[in-house]
């Protein structure tokens, strides 16, 4: 497959599957769909990457690089807490809007890291779209179609929603800067997957709590499964194979048509109608985080 075809087939499939994820949280709480999907990422790519896996905590053990270990720790926790943070932002406010928002964090780390003047336009556009967003603030929820935990219209505040997706942005920044931590002291992707079995460890005393008894039932494993493999296995694959190929800037600008597939998917699959207004501030951020990702390397990771 030509690069491009692999990342936009990666970019759909994260967004598949945070589509399949939001109605799955008809039947549990967005924190145990937060659980399944890093179990099942951890078991598959454990069970993948088994002798990296223990070559690098064997690794770590024998040579008691304590350092080493605190920087995968914390690049699981990180994990743990942008998917947890942008799950909640989905149960609230619509795809589009939630992975525009948490678009901000990678792009105010490509424009940290550049000298740039140029970048300055890209932080002006990027402040536009998200002050468009931040007036859904203000919209209910019912009319994007937010569902809770229940299979009703969620009654929270999308102001919340909006709290969560900057949380994950945060977190997706911080992502980007401990993966290239551990990349420099793990090789292959035996940091990645150290991380991520941390972060089902981490996750997991909330995600049990939430989901109790019916994350046994085989019909939400399953679902689990799925959302696991769209979100995590196979968009990770496919955007590696890409970076491969493509300079890290090319790779970039592709990946900033995420929050476009985003409220495509929303639209399609959860029934999220967007206003013109919030459209206008989906392509604002796309534009600066495309025009800011031409400036240099930009790294990624998937919600």
């Amino acid at each position: 497959m030509p690069p491009s075809v692999l990342v936009l087939t990666g970019v759909v499939s994260v967004q598949v599957g945070a589509g399949v994820a939001v109605r799955l949280f008809t039947q549990i709480p967005p924190a145990a769909v937060t659980g399944l999907r890093l179990w099942t990422a951890a078991v598959l790519m454990a069970v993948a990457g088994a002798r990296g896996l223990r070559a690098g905590l064997s690794g770590v053990i024998q040579r008691r690089s304590w350092r080493d270990a605190a920087v995968v720790a914390g690049f699981g926790l990180t994990l743990a807490v942008m998917n947890y943070s942008i799950y909640q932002a989905f149960a609230r406010i619509p795809l589009g809007i939630a992975v525009t928002i948490e678009f901000l964090g990678p792009l105010g780390v490509a424009v940290a890291a550049s000298r740039r003047l140029l970048d300055l336009l890209w932080v002006g556009l990027a402040a536009a779209g998200a002050a468009l967003l931040a007036q859904t603030g203000g919209t209910p929820a019912a009319s994007h179609g937010a569902v809770s935990s229940h299979g009703t219209v969620s009654s929270h505040s999308p102001a919340l929603g909006l709290a969560f997706a900057v949380l994950a942005g945060g977190a997706w920044a911080a992502y980007i800067i401990l993966s290239r931590a551990t990349g420099r002291r793990f090789p292959g992707s035996s940091g990645l997957t150290i991380a991520m079995v941390a972060a089902a460890v981490v996750i997991a005393p909330v995600g049990v709590a939430a989901g109790g008894a019916a994350l046994a039932r085989p019909g939400i494993v399953l679902t689990g499964l799925a959302i696991g493999l769209l979100s995590s296995i196979i968009p990770y694959s496919l955007e590696l194979e890409a970076l491969r190929r493509v300079p890290a800037r090319v790779f970039g600008i592709w990946m900033s048509l995420e929050p476009a597939a985003a409220a495509l998917v929303g639209l399609i699959m959860l029934d999220q109608a967007l206003a013109v207004r919030e459209w206008a501030a989906i392509v604002c951020v796309m534009i600066a985080c495309a025009g800011a990702a031409r400036g240099g390397a930009t790294g990624s990771a998937q919600a």
